[in-house]
């Protein structure tokens, strides 16, 4: 395709990336990666998880340095062999998955290595918490700089994350999959901040899987796939279903929840669930074949509620109750012997052992079923992953890899596929397709419905209003750890919901 050419065509090209390649060993990661970001633009990268925009992203920000290739920055041609060196170009990254240091404060985090001193190079922590403050407050987001960021959400340490890469003051922002766990508001936060940096002349870079995102803000797209360049224009010249159809190589099947869908019977019943200063009062029920949606937004206590619901958190009063058998307070083994499955947000940390491999994160759901007087069948397990691998799609090199190896959405299905192998009675997905792409988020949406029509009872949470609308029977809202309104699907637009989530004065339906 050839984009119209106009004002924005002639902007100076802030970095340029032609034919690059990258091979691991017999991995050929990138094969032809080709990209070009110009000054105070938003530039959308966008393909299925293992396209190779990890390894891109990776060698922009000095993390990798390509086999072949040739890199400009302003027009100078550069090799970048390490992190700092891309910082001293101007580069700077956020990524998808936070990296933090748990024990020091958001402040800290943020001028990791470049704190300010004073005289006998003593740390101004004053200066750098004021500046921290200023660009929280540019974000538009309430946050204490000098907290911990020990337990903070995924939502919150992306925000640091993004801070991060805002006190670079840098040139060419690369922002990997930033809105993945963020609730509507904060994204457009980020959106408007967005907005602020192309103003400033600012290149972008954004990786998103959400594509009204990426019309939204983005003047181009270039998509990739296989480690491929594919196509690359002007988003005003490419409809959304041909981006999808240049991403996937094929067309999707768009399927969505009935609203006549059948039920059966109560399965999972949550009374008045309180959790001292975190949520109150919080009641629901799930039906055998039914979805109910918890939305809110992030900080709402959606995922508090969950990992009460599985024993995780130890709540104060109320009741859980699977199949009409009321639950121990903070028994997850009992969660689990009782149908319980639980996705969490923060894969990486809560749903993953990183260092073992894909087969046994797979399996480590169902030792019991894998093993034969008590010795595990390795067997028996690989082909467990082989089977929902292929059902979910799943880009592996060997079944015997590490899990760290795969890219963050195939991580995801990794987990995903770890709790469905389990046959779950209620299954708990929180924020089921983060950073996964739309290929594999139709599928994940395609199981979810399925898995419903078999008779589980599942309780989604999710950030993305589309996704809540197209999967949930039922949606009940949150907002500030109380639950204030419930919507019948027929009855539910996301106009109303972001009203119930964000004005005070709703009430309980």
């Amino acid at each position: 395709m050839t984009a119209d050419h106009n004002a924005d065509d002639f902007k100076a090209v802030a970095l340029s990336l032609q034919h690059a390649r990258k091979y691991f060993g017999a991995v050929h990661a990138l094969e032809d990666a080709t990209i070009t970001l110009r000054k105070g633009e938003a530039h959308a990268l966008v393909g299925e998880n293992g396209a190779g925009k990890s390894t891109l992203v990776k060698i922009l920000a000095g993390v990798h340095v390509p086999d072949s290739g040739v890199l400009e920055i302003r027009g100078q041609q550069i090799r970048l062999n390490s992190t700092r060196e891309a910082i001293a170009a101007g580069v700077a990254v956020i990524y998808q998955e936070p990296t933090l240091f748990p024990d020091l404060s958001i402040a800290e985090n943020v001028f990791m290595e470049r704190q300010p001193t004073r005289r006998f190079g003593r740390i101004d922590y004053p200066t750098m918490e004021r500046s921290v403050e200023e660009i929280l407050a540019q974000l538009g987001i309430k946050l204490d700089p000098r907290r911990l960021c020990l337990g903070l959400s995924i939502a919150e340490q992306q925000i640091v994350e993004i801070a991060k890469a805002l006190s670079l003051k840098a040139e060419i922002v690369i922002m990997d999959e930033p809105t993945a766990a963020l609730s509507s508001a904060e994204v457009d936060r980020l959106l408007a901040v967005i907005e602020s940096l192309k103003r400033s002349n600012v290149a972008i870079m954004f990786i998103s899987h959400r594509l009204e995102e990426v019309y939204r803000i983005c003047k181009r797209v270039t998509v990739m796939r296989d480690g491929r360049y594919v196509l690359s224009d002007a988003t005003s010249n490419v409809s959304q279903d041909q981006l999808v159809r240049a991403m996937v190589g094929r067309d999707l099947e768009i399927r969505s929840a009935t609203s006549d869908a059948p039920t059966g019977a109560e399965m999972l019943k949550v009374e008045h669930l309180t959790e001292e200063g975190v949520f109150s009062d919080v009641s629901f029920s799930v039906r055998a074949g039914e979805v109910v949606a918890l939305a809110g937004l992030v900080g709402a206590g959606r995922t508090e509620v969950a990992t009460a619901i599985f024993g995780i958190r130890r709540y104060d009063f109320g009741a859980v109750t699977v199949g009409g058998k009321r639950l121990r307070r903070g028994a997850p083994l009992e969660a689990m012997r009782s149908g319980i499955g639980l996705v969490p947000e923060d894969r990486r940390q809560q749903g993953l052992v990183m260092e073992m491999s894909i087969a046994r994160n797979v399996g480590l759901g169902s030792m019991k079923k894998l093993s034969h007087f008590g010795l595990l069948n390795s067997g028996r397990e690989n082909s467990l992953a082989q089977e929902w691998g292929a059902r979910l799609q799943l880009k592996y090199g060997r079944i015997g890899d590490s899990v760290e190896t795969l890219s963050g959405g195939n991580q995801q299905k990794v987990v995903l596929a770890k709790w469905l192998a389990r046959s779950p009675k209620v299954l708990i997905v929180d924020e089921p397709t983060r950073g996964i792409d739309v290929g594999t988020k139709a599928e994940v949406h395609r199981l979810i419905l399925e898995l419903a029509r078999q008779g589980v009872a599942v309780l989604v949470i999710s950030s993305e209003l589309p996704e809540v609308l197209a999967l949930a029977d039922r949606i009940v809202v949150m907002r500030e750890g109380r639950l204030v309104r419930e919507f019948a699907r027929k009855d539910a637009t996301e106009e109303l919901i972001v009203e119930a989530a964000t004005v005070s004065g709703g009430v309980a339906a």
